[in-house]
């Protein structure tokens, strides 16, 4: 592992949510994605469209159902059922704190038993202005894994941590089957060596905690 994925890397994401103990129980039912999703109580207001999506990208459409049927039974709502697309299988889903959460591949048909695996665990950052929010973020150490012009930008990153991606912030909210209007707080951190700070659009990082 080289010194930049090392620097780039985010070790958790955490959610601020009104009750830590249910949020708790239901991401471990839905997800089950360990240290690397954290919730605390929440402290400010929020409406709307809070601006990021967690994207969870498995290996084939069996496995997308199985993790959004796991998150429905435990009190998510559908905001896209899944289904085929140009790109691949997905759908998306509304945790009971708010949060959005896409479950996606890009593999058109399975090729064995569902599993609970998770291939990547993507923050999805809806912003502003992506131009100036990606040379933020390579300011501070992050190199680019892809790039699609003033569209998306997705950031590189050791395996076992939390990508980093940015989209527009319409874009993003479409993409979630919301409407792109929101105020408050994002009700996120995300916890990572590099910080803290806040970026250009107010997202929060903090110093990693073990």
């Amino acid at each position: 592992m080289n010194s930049t994925a090392n620097q780039s890397a985010i070790d958790s994401v955490i959610l601020e949510v009104p009750d830590p103990a249910a949020a708790a129980v239901f991401y471990d039912t839905a997800f089950g994605l360990g240290d690397r999703l954290r919730v605390r109580a929440a402290q400010e207001a929020t409406t709307g469209f809070r601006g990021f999506i967690l994207s969870l990208v498995v290996s084939q459409p069996n496995t997308v159902d199985t993790f959004l049927g796991t998150a429905v039974e435990a009190g998510a709502t559908t905001l896209k059922q899944a289904k085929k697309s140009f790109w691949g299988y997905g759908g998306v889903v509304q945790a009971p704190d708010g949060a959005i959460w896409k479950i996606a591949t890009s593999s058109k048909k399975d090729t064995g038993p569902a599993t609970r695996e998770v291939e990547d665990f993507v923050l999805l950052l809806g912003v502003d202005n992506v131009k100036a929010t990606k040379q933020f973020y390579l300011d501070r150490g992050l190199s680019v894994a892809k790039s699609f012009g003033s569209k998306y930008v997705e950031f590189d990153a050791p395996s076992a941590s939390v990508k980093l991606a940015l989209y527009g912030r319409r874009a993003a909210a479409k993409d979630a089957g919301v409407p792109p209007e929101g105020t408050g707080s994002h009700r996120i951190a995300i916890g990572s060596d590099i910080g803290p700070f806040a970026d250009p659009d107010g997202f929060t990082w903090q110093v990693a905690t073990a």
